[in-house]
């Protein structure tokens, strides 16, 4: 007899449908599941072996094919157990069921029958959303919280496998899944700028990365206070909107990073892995592709200290997706897209001994200075919009009882300049100023006469690369959009060009 069942399965953050198909024949007893499964998917026969025996039913003593259809995708993960099973045992007319086809069924099994969570719920209950009307999804109690997260698919909890077969023959009832509503705003627990002293062409040039979602590169001496700002800056970001919220949460649930009593990434994410991190925590990857800390970063911040200290490898592989917002990662069993639209803020000394250019002795020679700053290559220095000086802060500065502009003030600059953005780009797949291409920078970013000949005096000065270029240009928007300006005006562009004067400082002396 032949069974057919719903699944789906995980390519990337993107689910796919998928039949599995349940043959049982006569011949000799065997197990053969076929289509393109992956070696954690061909152990779901042990698996469900066990979990049919210890539910109460028989495991078939007969020729037992499985097909995962389409057989051209590969198939990787234990979340078709469920469907497995339960295809075994409407095959083996063990359990007379409803009419399954508008239920799909997503769990893994243990060995005693019970359902165990497993990461990527979210994404096919999206998928799910937009496939078809009237579908009911049958995942882990585990993954509930996923589960609820959308309210336009009908999601039910099941325990076990024998609890779920009651559901299937019409003897019991599963618990419905309700809709999660998140409480409350998580901006509270995230630092004030009103708690950092001094430094305030720092806290300008955060805003100005903050309202047009700007790359920044933080170098001074230790102890200036690189970290304590970079940690702020998801305080003056927008909140983050539905469409953010899901896409975001979408990527921890495949990285099965969600948590089951907040599920809703609703605050924007602030990573910082380690100096030693390798370029697949980074980038994403792995034998079995999983996103990375620039794809976890989502429509929030990245923070890299101690920037040179990072692998050559893990530098030179941000370029593109610093470029593209987005990260191809190709393997020989699969190749997966993941977003990659964050905002990187990273921080460095001057030199090895860090007070290079301060008023502190620095004890590294030219040589030594020279070797650490030529970590930072070229065209990825090119990519960071803001080069920002951070020097020591003077006792007086320290011993101020008076705090600085906190973080609401700050936002709500932010958000006035994201409404004019928003109003600019409203019929472009452009959104922020730092997304502009090129015939977007030559249509909003146009300059008059005296702004012209001051970028012209400036450009060969600097060194400065047509990248390089479009970027200063992309900055004087947005310290222009900060002020509500229509245009660019001269003193927008200046203040654009002194960000990129550490390359002359540091880099070339």
């Amino acid at each position: 007899m032949l069974a057919s069942l719903n699944t789906m399965i995980i390519n990337g953050i993107e689910a796919t449908p998928v039949k599995v198909e349940v043959d049982i024949q006569t011949g000799l007893p065997g197990f053969e599941l076929v289509g393109l499964a992956s070696q954690a998917t061909r152990e779901a026969r042990e698996r469900v072996r066990s979990a049919i025996r210890n539910s109460g039913f028989e495991f078939p003593n007969r020729k037992i094919i499985i097909n995962l259809a389409p057989a051209d995708i590969k198939k990787e993960g234990s979340h078709f157990d469920l469907a497995i099973a339960l295809g075994l045992l409407i095959a083996s007319e063990q359990i007379e069921s409803l009419p399954l086809d508008k239920y799909y069924f997503c769990g893994e099994l243990s060995l005693n029958g019970d359902l165990r969570m497993v990461p990527g719920v979210l994404p096919m209950v999206l998928e799910l959303a937009q496939l078809e009307a009237d579908v009911a999804f049958i995942i882990p109690a585990g993954n509930s919280h996923e589960g609820g997260l959308v309210s336009e698919v009908k999601s039910f909890i099941a325990n076990n496998l024998k609890e779920l077969c009651d559901f299937i023959q019409g003897n019991n009832v599963l618990t419905q899944v309700q809709v999660y509503s998140p409480q409350g705003s998580f901006m509270d627990s995230i630092p004030d700028f009103a708690d950092v002293k001094g430094q305030e062409s720092a806290k300008r040039a955060l805003l100005i990365a903050a309202a047009g979602m700007h790359n920044i590169l933080l170098i001074g001496p230790p102890g200036g206070g690189k970290t304590m700002l970079a940690r702020r800056l998801p305080g003056i970001l927008p909140e983050m909107q539905r469409e953010e919220i899901l896409e975001t949460t979408r990527i921890y649930s495949v990285a099965g990073l969600l948590d089951s009593k907040n599920p809703l990434v609703s605050q924007r994410p602030f990573r910082a892995p380690h100096k030693n991190a390798s370029s697949a925590s980074i980038i994403g990857g792995g034998r079995i592709p999983r996103p990375g800390e620039i794809s976890l970063a989502q429509h929030g911040v990245l923070f890299l200290d101690e920037f040179p200290e990072f692998s050559r490898d893990v530098l030179e592989a941000l370029r593109q997706p610093l470029e593209d917002r987005v990260v191809t990662v190709a393997r020989a069993q699969a190749t997966c897209t993941y977003p990659a639209n964050f905002a990187l803020i990273a921080s460095m000394n001057p030199c090895p001994c860090g007070h290079f250019g301060s008023d502190l002795e620095c004890n590294c020679t030219p040589p030594q200075i020279q070797r650490y700053l030529g970590r930072i290559s070229g065209p990825l220095l090119d990519r960071m919009d803001l080069h920002v000086e951070v020097p020591r802060v003077k006792l007086d500065q320290l011993q101020e009882h008076a705090g600085g502009e906190n973080s609401a003030s700050l936002r709500e600059k932010v958000i006035k300049a994201r409404d004019i953005q928003q109003r600019r780009f409203a019929r472009s797949k452009t959104k922020l100023n730092s997304q502009m291409r090129p015939a977007d920078v030559r249509k909003y970013c146009s300059l008059d006469d005296t702004s012209q000949d001051l970028l012209r005096s400036v450009f060969d000065r600097l060194h400065l690369s047509a990248r390089a270029y479009d970027r200063v240009l992309k900055i004087a928007r947005t310290i222009a959009d900060l002020e509500g300006a229509e245009r660019i005006k001269t003193a927008h562009l200046a203040e654009a060009l002194q960000y990129r004067s550490l390359d002359r400082k540091y880099w070339n002396s």
